[in-house]
């Protein structure tokens, strides 16, 4: 069984934030996948089901985000392997807004919830798909990072990241059928700008 965990904080406070942009991912996974209802499970909201022949659980804290690993460990401890089968979908401030990337281990970073999950796992060795939430600009500063994480996510920004949902559920596919590194090939590639030909060169007599 594949485990997708979505990173955000339960209440209607928050459901608009950027902090919440995992739940927003996996809501969309459980919709476009069909999978049934989600039911309340410890500290989760889950639902399993099945992604062409691989089984797939999701799950959403229903902790806040600094206790993430606690919603998480049950599942730990029925021994799913983080190496291989777990895949955290969180918001990252350092990727601007309509960018996604998945790497397969990585530090923290200063988020909360990617914190927790370190803690619980006990190592930074598993996957996670990162979704863009940051400025559009690049370099631009963030005065206050808690007041931007948990900040309502403007009209613009909201439809490039919904924008982005049908490229995170072929990720999420990806991962769960054939590993992240084939995932991290097919959706991290860089659209490069086209360069100018070239003049041919005489060639040397």
């Amino acid at each position: 069984m594949k485990l997708i965990v979505g990173l955000g904080n339960p209440g209607r406070r928050y459901a608009n934030t950027r902090h919440n942009v995992g739940w927003w991912v996996l809501d969309h996974l459980a919709d476009v996948w069909h999978f049934p209802p989600w039911q309340t499970e410890g500290q989760a909201l889950v639902t399993d089901g099945r992604v062409g022949e691989t089984g797939v659980r999701l799950l959403k804290p229903q902790t806040f985000m600094n206790l993430s690993g606690h919603a998480v460990a049950p599942d730990l401890a029925r021994g799913v392997d983080p190496r291989a089968d777990l895949l955290v979908v969180v918001d990252d401030v350092a990727i601007p807004v309509g960018r996604v990337r998945i790497r397969p281990k990585g530090s923290h970073g200063g988020h909360n919830g990617l914190r927790d999950l370190e803690r619980a796992i006990g190592h930074e060795h598993y996957a996670r798909l990162r979704v863009g939430v940051g400025p559009t600009t690049p370099d631009t500063p963030i005065p206050d990072l808690a007041e931007y994480v948990l900040g309502a996510v403007a009209d613009d920004d909201q439809a490039a990241i919904y924008a982005l949902m049908p490229a995170c559920t072929a990720a999420c596919q990806t991962w769960a059928e054939d590993g992240v590194a084939v995932a991290m090939n097919r959706f991290n590639a860089v659209p490069r700008e086209p360069r100018e030909p070239r003049e041919p060169r005489e060639l040397e007599p």
